[in-house]
């Protein structure tokens, strides 16, 4: 997809996202990356000619440089498109390709400011580009690269590979095989990883035109394998990007080789024409019993053991071409024998009710039975396309991007864990075995990755569930495509190290302001006898201004010693022994210490920050053990290395033009995370700031060592209450969820796919490893693949993830996440398999990697050319009928309405005051939360809580959780009457209309009047009525369905915040943006050109 073609002019660029409604379903956590679009690596898909805006009609836009609308029928007046039957696809040229690149990171996005509040305005005419269609160098391209060697068998895979920094491939995460004894089902797993890829886009491809330019008018009124041992490791290679720890495991990964009531008239489309009939209403969601963000990512999956039947043969090419349950109903896979609901054709003109009753669920592979109850939950594995072409060329045509999204440490419910000393694992590609490969008799087991044919090892026949001999297709293993391992110790280099917590912490004169400290050192008080570990585990603590402060905490002393070093050029650790202490011997010490810190620098006038210097004395004292360190700072550092000047200019922040500095300042940072990254250092950053802190640069620290950026702007614990309690809650939950140390994870595909660019917070230690010195479970990744070999003769084909890690107990472990999907030829069949939502999270990921390589506007260009691409060739491939409008199969029909939403998100909108920190976070969070959370920052969901009800209500446990219906994103939905909840992911405003319902104002919210309704307001009273109950259990609901706390606004019709509420109304034209009806116009002059 061409990233230029994006470029929304819209004035000063984009605005508020705008949608249909509430995010859909923002289902699973994790998805896969794309293939098909590889930004940087792949030659561009002909290129098209710059596409302009095409007038929208009479009255839409003031008269004026644009061009009468051509003739032909008025929107609203085509008949509804009934479903066509798909015609065959045009032959496209398989593209060449290039070699992806392997660990090319972006930077850090910038970080939103305050938005403004949207007026209604009338776009200047775009500017007409001539851009040959053909011509210019690629962008965004569909063709796939040949980088990175495929999935073919290498001869030399047997044999375990190392892992190290080097370009070498190590495999995966995983074990020689030995034997399998005990079986048990604990209940949750260990937590995910939140990496942030570093790879970045390819700016070349010619804009299609962007959205034309608004100018502002008046605001709108009123409310708004085998059984032989593998072989001993070798040495480490160690090449390049920062020192290989001890324990880097790259030869034990290579061992393991071896509607509510409308709001007042006019408001919403100030001069425009009337909108057709078919946008007037909407109809609303059925309740359900997960945040209908989450409900789709949250469908039930067994972990349990399912029947397993199989006949001989395998899923590969040669005899026994696959289990039994792919060969009988393959024909049932194809989807033109009658048109699915997937390709019933949309004409977004004229049906604008297109948010679903239910929340969009993750799309059911087109797979048997028998298979897809074995499958991988969408919470946990997603793909972009859930039928995958069976060449690059069919894809290319598709204009869709191939990728996978990953949630892999998720929490969850239910985990099979297996105890063995025999891992059983392809000899070849070193695939673990798992639900999908084919048994050709009990001895024998063909991979589904590589078709090897292996042994079943004598330790695999017997089933400690059944305790039966003789049946391995009944083991867990495979029946399970979630299991975790613990793994033997052929999987370790040396012992698992123990859990280690280093806290760094401003204590400058700006920290001491703004009251973090006592808060920090209040909760881990609270918390310390619930951080993750076992008897072995050992803290420190360091502090920093102009100096950096250690604290001998040994065993035996009546209080903590502060020892200060105040030569910061050359950094030195004074007592290397007693500073990192085990936490159990020296506890009363640990909470000395944090009773005392807070006093300790009340009085500082130090104002300079040394973080650079403490940063690389926490590293020299985290080296020897590795471990987890987390940073906490208020200001730009401004002393000693890493030292940095501030680069924004408050003036610019609603520039039309490109937003500058959204790359790094310095690359110390980066090269400090991957020195740690090779000692095993994973560093997650809190910033609490209200001024600019160049997050783009400081991120670096977190991003390339896997670690994770909490960003608190304004934070204050006198002036900003909201932002502390959300501070207190999401420090409870970093201190007290899981962790694992020293992993890698490694993701593997069949034969003929190939994995290019990946997307998250780690490091790219070879092609296809991820070195990860912390996981987490809050952490999602995605990547991009290509499909290097034509998969003509596979019915189906697999992804595996393999993450192994230490527990905090100390534990060796294997996590292995498998995934099927189904191959077609019919790019008919190929829209039937799109996954909306997944497409929209792979592309928000290549968008932010496109910013920083290139530019927002190329950025912005890339994401509404890829609507453009794909709804253009599902138009001219996959329709037998032409017909008038804008059409677009059901599966896609929100498409539109997200990629809107993610011009108008806080990381990539233009002509809207954002601060650039505020712009970074965004983008760091879109990279790296699961999908189900960054669905629902990029499209918001909106409900009217003044008439809750018990109708349709979940009861979970004693509560009773009231269902409203989701609204869409439109002022248009509002009403002075009654009172609105936005929920932004991290934030949520409680929009009180100034006529509300008395009954509410007294019964949720204590007051006796509108007046009366406090100007800053984050909590809502605990009342004793039924309205407060209903209330706060629907809002306390929604805020335990993430990881994360997000802060509650309460909000007047005048409040100031109340223009940060309006930026969420995506489907609404703002100062710099077009309305989602404006946008499809122009969506559709593009297409029609």
């Amino acid at each position: 997809m061409s990233t230029a073609g994006f470029n929304s002019q819209n004035g000063t660029g984009t605005g508020q996202t705008y949608t249909n409604g509430p995010s859909q379903n923002p289902v699973a956590l994790q998805q896969p990356s794309g293939v098909g679009y590889s930004v940087n690596h792949q030659p561009a898909y002909n290129q098209m000619q710059a596409k302009v805006l095409a007038p929208p009609g009479p009255a839409l836009y003031p008269s004026g440089p644009y061009q009468p609308v051509p003739p032909g029928p008025q929107v609203g007046s085509y008949p509804p498109a009934p479903a066509q039957p798909l015609l065959p696809r045009p032959q496209i040229g398989i593209l060449p390709s290039h070699t992806p690149p392997q660990s090319a990171s972006p930077s850090p996005g910038p970080r939103p400011a305050q938005a403004t509040p949207p007026a209604q305005a009338t776009p200047p005419p775009p500017a007409v580009t001539s851009t040959s269609y053909y011509t210019g160098p690629p962008a965004w391209q569909y063709a796939a690269p040949r980088g990175p060697a495929p999935n073919h068998v290498n001869p030399a895979a047997a044999a375990p590979p190392l892992m190290s920094h080097s370009s070498a491939q190590p495999p995966g995460p995983g074990a020689p095989p030995t034997s399998i004894h005990g079986f048990t089902q604990p209940g949750s797993a260990p937590p995910p990883m939140n990496p942030l890829p570093p790879h970045t886009y390819q700016p070349n491809r010619p804009a299609y035109g962007p959205p034309p330019t608004m100018k502002p008018t008046a605001p709108p009124a009123g409310p708004p394998g085998t059984t032989g041992t593998p072989p001993p490791p070798k040495a480490d290679d160690v090449a390049g990007n920062g020192p290989q720890a001890p324990n880097s495991y790259n030869h034990v990964d290579n061992r393991m080789a071896g509607a509510a009531p409308p709001g007042p008239p006019g408001r919403h489309l100030g001069h425009y024409p009337s909108l057709p009939p078919g946008y007037q209403n909407t109809s609303a969601p059925p309740p359900s019993s997960l945040h209908p963000a989450l409900q789709a990512a949250t469908q039930p999956y067994t972990q349990g053991p399912q029947p397993y039947q199989q006949q001989p043969g395998g899923p590969g090419p040669g005899p026994g071409a696959g289990p039994a349950q792919l060969s009988p109903s393959m024909a049932a896979m194809s989807l033109q024998s009658s048109t699915p609901e997937a390709l019933r054709v949309v004409n977004l003109l004229q049906e604008r009710n297109l948010l679903p009753p239910a929340p969009v669920p993750a799309p059911t592979p087109c797979l048997t039975q028998d298979l897809q109850k074995l499958n991988c939950s969408p919470e946990v594995f997603r793909c972009t396309l859930t039928s995958i072409p069976q060449t690059q060329s069919v894809l290319n045509k598709a204009k869709l991007p191939l990728g996978l999204l990953l949630h892999p440490f998720k929490d969850l419910s239910q985990l099979p864990v297996v105890t063995s000393s025999t891992i059983v694992r392809c000899r070849s590609c070193r695939t673990y075995i798992n639900p999908f490969v084919s048994f050709l008799d009990q001895r024998r087991w063909k991979c589904n990755l590589c078709y090897r044919v292996n042994d079943v090892p004598e330790e695999f026949m017997y089933n400690p569930v059944s305790r039966s001999y003789g049946e391995p297709h009944k083991r867990p293993e495979v029946q399970n495509a979630t299991i975790e391992f613990i793994a033997p110790s052929e999987y370790m280099l040396r012992p698992p190290q123990p859990a280690v917590y280093l806290f760094v912490l401003d204590v400058s004169h700006n920290a001491v302001e703004t009251g973090y400290l006592s808060v920090f050192c209040q909760s881990l008080l609270d918390n310390i006898s619930a951080l993750p570990g076992d008897s072995r585990t050992k803290v420190g603590f360091i502090t920093f201004d102009s100096t950096i402060h250690f604290y001998n905490l040994q065993e035996g002393l009546s209080q903590p010693q502060m020892l200060i070093v105040s030569d910061i050029e050359d950094i030195f650790l004074p007592t290397p022994d007693s500073l990192l202490v085990n936490l159990n011997e020296c506890k009363e010490l640990v909470q000395d210490l944090l009773k005392s810190l807070p006093n300790l620098f009340e009085k500082t006038m130090e104002t300079q920050s040394a973080l650079g210097s403490a940063l690389q004395a926490a590293f020299k004292l985290l080296s020897p053990t590795g471990g987890r360190m987390s940073v906490f700072q208020t200001q730009l550092p401004n002393l000693g290395v890493g030292a940095l000047q501030s680069r924004e200019d408050p003036n610019q922040r609603a520039s039309a033009k490109d937003v500058q500095h959204l790359s790094p300042a310095t690359d110390f940072y980066k090269k400090l995370a991957l020195d740690c990254s090779g000692q095993q250092v994973a560093v997650d950053l809190f910033l609490l700031s209200a001024q600019y802190c160049d997050l783009a640069t400081l991120g670096c620290i977190s991003r390339y060592s896997a670690g994770s950026v909490y960003y608190y702007p304004s934070y204050h614990h006198q002036h900003n209450p909201a932002q502390v309690e959300r501070f207190q809650r999401d420090l409870k939950r970093y201190l007290t969820r899981k962790i694992g140390f020293e992993a890698v994870m490694r993701i593997r595909c069949t034969k003929g796919l190939s994995i290019h660019t990946f997307h998250g917070n780690f490091f790219v230690r070879s092609t296809d490893l991820l070195s990860l010195p912390n996981v987490n479970p809050d952490a999602g990744f995605a990547v991009q693949m290509s499909i290097e070999e034509n998969l003509d003769d596979m019915q189906v084909v697999s992804f595996q993830a393999a993450l192994l890690y230490t527990s905090s107990k100390g534990e060796r472990r294997i996590r292995v996440h498998t995934m099927c999907l189904p191959v077609v030829s019919s790019l008919s069949d190929v829209f039937a398999g799109a996954d909306v939502q997944a497409i929209t999270g792979l592309l928000a990921c290549m968008a932010v990697d496109r910013s920083v390589t290139s530019s927002l506007s190329d950025a912005r260009d890339a994401m509404t050319n890829a609507a453009i691409d794909s709804l253009s060739s599902y138009r001219q491939s996959a329709l037998t009928i032409q017909q008038p409008g804008l059409l677009a199969p059901a599966c896609l029909r929100l498409f539109p309405l997200y990629i809107l939403a993610l011009l108008k998100q806080k990381a990539f909108r233009t002509g809207t005051s954002t601060r650039l920190d505020e712009r970074v976070f965004a983008m760091y969070q879109l990279k790296y939360q699961p999908l189900a959370f960054a669905m629902l920052m990029i499209h918001p969901a909106l409900y009217r809580l003044d008439d809750l009800s018990d109708e349709g209500a979940l009861n979970i446990g004693e509560r009773t959780i009231p269902q409203p219906r989701v609204l869409q994103l439109s002022v248009e939905k509002l009403s002075r009457e009654g009172a609105f909840l936005l929920d932004a992911g991290l934030v949520m405003y409680l929009w009180i209309g100034r006529n509300c319902h008395q009954n509410f104002l007294s019964q949720v919210l204590g007051v006796s009047s509108y007046a009366a309704v406090p100007e800053k307001l984050y909590l809502l009273p605990e009342l004793d009525t039924a309205e407060s109950q209903r209330t706060r259990a629907f809002v306390s609901w929604l805020r335990d369905q993430r990881p994360f706390f997000p802060s509650l606004h309460i909000i007047r019709d005048e409040s100031q915040l109340k223009p940060h509420f309006l930026q969420n109304m995506i489907e609404d034209r703002t100062e710099s943006a077009l309305s989602y009806y404006e946008f499809l116009l122009h969506l559709q002059q593009q297409i029609s050109k």
